[in-house]
């Protein structure tokens, strides 16, 4: 063997590219460990919004449209989800139990819980 190549030195990267990164190495003390999220509130104060034109679309103005999908149906009783619905009340209810509670309301409270949905019709 040729000499210079015995008396080299071997030269290793610092962090081999299939070698798990330890925490320690990552976040040497003093250092944050995970993002810090801003809240809407927090933006709108640094950006200083009030001084942008009108017509620039930020977080202040951005107008969407309506969702394509379609609503979740809600238990009037519970607030869960409801597959369920009684023709007979028009209340949407989540199960056996509900239905029961449902069905031995009297007509007024009914009428009550479709105001609250905003679905409030003259039962007979």
């Amino acid at each position: 063997m040729e000499p210079e190549v015995v008396n080299a030195e071997l030269v290793l990267p610092t962090h081999l590219s299939f070698k798990r990164i330890q925490m320690y190495e990552k976040y040497p003390k003093g250092q944050s460990r995970g993002r810090h999220w801003k809240h809407l509130k927090q933006i709108l104060q640094a950006e200083n919004y009030q001084n942008y034109p009108p017509d620039e679309p930020n977080y202040v103005n951005i107008e969407t449209p309506p969702s394509m999908h379609p609503c979740k149906k809600i238990c009037d009783i519970t607030g869960n989800e409801a597959p369920y619905f009684d023709p007979r009340t028009n209340l949407r209810y989540a199960n056996a139990e509900v239905f029961k509670l449902v069905r031995s309301l009297p007509n007024e409270y009914v009428q009550r819980y479709l105001a609250l949905r905003n679905a409030a019709v003259v039962l007979k």
